[in-house]
């Protein structure tokens, strides 16, 4: 079942705080669905599909749905870490196309600052009974730095890329974070700043991560004859694509991610070609995720994924490829450790005309959102969506 054009999305919602030590968990799940719910033009009794990941607390959807005092009779939480909202839009699709609700909500929030969190520099156990591969890898201290540096370096090897490419995606993450009042970074950096800040896990320098933020963001999709109701921009979804990328028993392929193969999905169902995109949302843990899924996605070819970004591509109003144009992770705001998000709620601020007038793709028709969950160098779980104005 093809889900082109079942479905739009009609609020989004992105919390300004960076920093919430005053807020809960559950407390900043509803405040953006207040937010977003507000923005569609529509409250919490319209809604009747909720979505939430592991970000939710206690029993999740549950737990979530009481707090919020939902009446809902399709619930849905898949989590494939940080691209758990990219992908369920998908699955949101889907449940509105097939009669299970008519207005779907989607929530993220996060407080990995206000609680201190080493987020990519600690191993980490998931707690509780350990997952199938923590007795063949913890006792080798895996970061989430060392993963990506892995695949930055083989990279490296393998295509010659460079650090100083690379740091062009944070160069352009920087340019276009300037004129984001609520990003956690706003100056512009130079590709000198970026390779002379200090190295976390070679080749990956400080600037070549991600910020740590707290904060949330929802979503709200529906009905098609609901959209054409509400007094806001209509912005369709026409396209998307999941699919989870392992070690499979040992083979193990640093340089493709699982873009591969949901862009592929998406492209498909929308109908469209990698460059007939405008704008592009792209997950953005580090830079290094950010070139091997532009190279994945097919905006340009395996191993050329340095030159492509160094060619300044990736800035609004002089690059072919437009990404990221409130500061994403690299600057705005990664909230939760969860990119996928913001990545969707940018994209469609680019539909709708919204970015920041120094961003904004003139006449923005058609644009991608892609969300990278897990690790690169381990598993991880991919998403892709493709949106249209109407």
């Amino acid at each position: 079942m093809s889900i082109k054009g079942k479905a739009y999305i009609a609020g989004i919602y992105e919390h300004p705080t960076r920093l919430a030590k005053d807020l809960s968990l559950a407390q900043i799940h509803a405040e953006v669905a207040k937010g977003a719910l507000e923005d569609a033009g529509l409250t919490k009794d319209d809604v009747d599909g909720y979505f939430c990941a592991g970000d939710a607390p206690g029993l999740g959807p549950m737990s979530m749905v009481e707090y919020m005092n939902l009446k809902v009779r399709h619930v849905d939480s898949t989590d494939t870490g940080g691209s758990s909202y990219v992908l369920h839009v998908g699955h949101a699709a889907e449940a509105i196309a097939a009669g299970k609700c008519k207005v779907a909500l989607i929530t993220l929030a996060g407080r990995p600052r206000a609680e201190g969190m080493a987020t990519g520099t600690v191993p980490r156990s998931r707690g509780g009974t350990p997952t199938p591969d923590e007795p063949f890898e913890f006792p080798y201290g895996p970061t989430v730095v060392n993963m990506y540096a892995m695949c930055a370096a083989r990279h490296m090897y393998e295509f010659g890329t460079t650090s100083e490419q690379l740091a062009w995606i944070k160069v352009a993450a920087s340019h276009h974070a300037q004129y984001n009042p609520h990003a956690l970074l706003k100056d512009v950096v130079t590709v000198e700043e970026v390779v002379n800040s200090p190295m976390i896990s070679d080749p990956l320098h400080r600037l070549d991560c991600c910020v740590i933020s707290d904060g949330g963001g929802a979503l709200v999709v529906v009905r098609p004859e609901i959209a054409r109701q509400l007094k806001r921009p209509l912005v369709k979804v026409i396209g998307t694509g999941e699919f989870m990328r392992a070690q499979i028993g040992g083979k193990v392929d640093l340089l493709t991610t699982g873009a591969a193969w949901t862009g592929k999905a998406a492209f498909a169902e929308a109908g469209v070609k990698p460059a007939d995109i405008q704008y592009a949302s792209i997950y953005d843990s580090f830079t290094i995720t950010v070139l091997l899924t532009v190279e994945d996605l097919g905006f340009c070819a395996k191993g050329q994924g340095g030159r492509f970004v160094s060619d300044g591509n990736l800035i609004a109003g002089t690059g072919k490829l437009p990404f990221n144009t409130d500061g994403g992770g690299l600057c705005n705001n990664h909230p939760g450790n969860r990119g996928g998000m913001t990545k969707v709620i940018e994209a469609v601020r680019q539909l709708r005309g919204e970015a920041h007038p120094k961003v904004q793709v003139p006449n923005c028709r058609l644009a991608l959102a892609h969300g990278t969950g897990g690790s690169l160098g381990t598993r991880h779980g991919s998403a892709t969506l493709i949106l249209e104005r109407a």
